[in-house]
């Protein structure tokens, strides 16, 4: 017996200066706390956007759900950057790499003085889950240039290294397209910048749509997969 069809994704209209979440939420469409929430919308040009995407003209956009392969891995990179920033939190000295989607799951490589333990996991875990929990907002910004990205990471030369990287490489979610950009993120109640990493995107709205997850182990990694590079360690989830 075959499996049932995937209704056909949600085709919408965003009006010019509204967000592409806008158009989401007068569609009715599912929301944050469903399984098939819609987390970014595909333009005409087949680019995934975030739902505070704000389109100069009309546009025509399609729905990506979170039960979708694309959806499963925009909500992964998500985690990594939360990752990522309970990392240098708990271990301030750490300098962080890449921080890729993977098939079912996640990772973000550091340079740190010593190995993560189980422990350090548990930690990372616990902190994690608050942040998810308080709803952090992940907000894109756009850098005006190379020279204000390379002011901006002068303590992170992994980020340093990507800000000219042409490679084409699908497991740098750094850099492509054709901006340099951020990505913030903000306390829901105040705005203010907490934490953001150099990346592509896009994101989900907020820390809320990750769903339940676990860090699973880490272990060592060359930079970029490169044995003549650093080795740093690697966190998966």
């Amino acid at each position: 017996m075959s499996a049932p069809a995937r209704p056909e994704p949600a085709v919408l209209k965003v009006a010019a200066g509204t967000t592409a979440g806008a158009a989401v939420r007068d569609a009715g469409l599912p929301g944050r706390g469903e399984p098939n929430a819609v987390v970014v919308v595909r333009d005409a040009e087949g680019r995934l956007r975030d739902l505070s995407w704000t389109p100069d003209v009309d546009v025509e956009v399609t729905a990506v759900t979170a039960d979708t392969e694309d959806g499963r891995s925009v909500i992964r990179h998500s985690a990594a950057h939360v990752l990522a920033h309970s990392v240098q939190e708990l271990f301030p000295r750490t300098i962080p790499g890449i921080g890729p989607p993977i098939f079912e799951g996640f990772y973000y490589d550091f340079d740190v003085p010593a190995a993560f333990t189980p422990e350090d996991l548990q930690k990372l875990e616990k902190r994690m889950r608050a942040i998810i929990k308080e709803g952090q907002l992940f907000a894109r910004r756009v850098y005006e240039s190379k020279d204000e990205a390379r002011r901006e990471l002068a303590d992170e030369p992994y980020k340093l290294e990507l800000v000219d990287d042409k490679s084409g490489d699908p497991d740098v979610m750094e850099v492509g397209g054709d901006e340099l950009t951020a990505y913030d993120n903000l306390n829901p109640r105040t705005r203010e910048r907490v934490w953001g990493d150099l990346c592509r995107g896009p994101h989900i709205p907020t820390t809320r749509y990750i769903p339940a997850f676990t860090l699973t182990r880490s272990s060592a990694a060359y930079w970029r997969g490169n044995q003549a590079n650093a080795s740093l360690q690697r966190i998966y989830g």
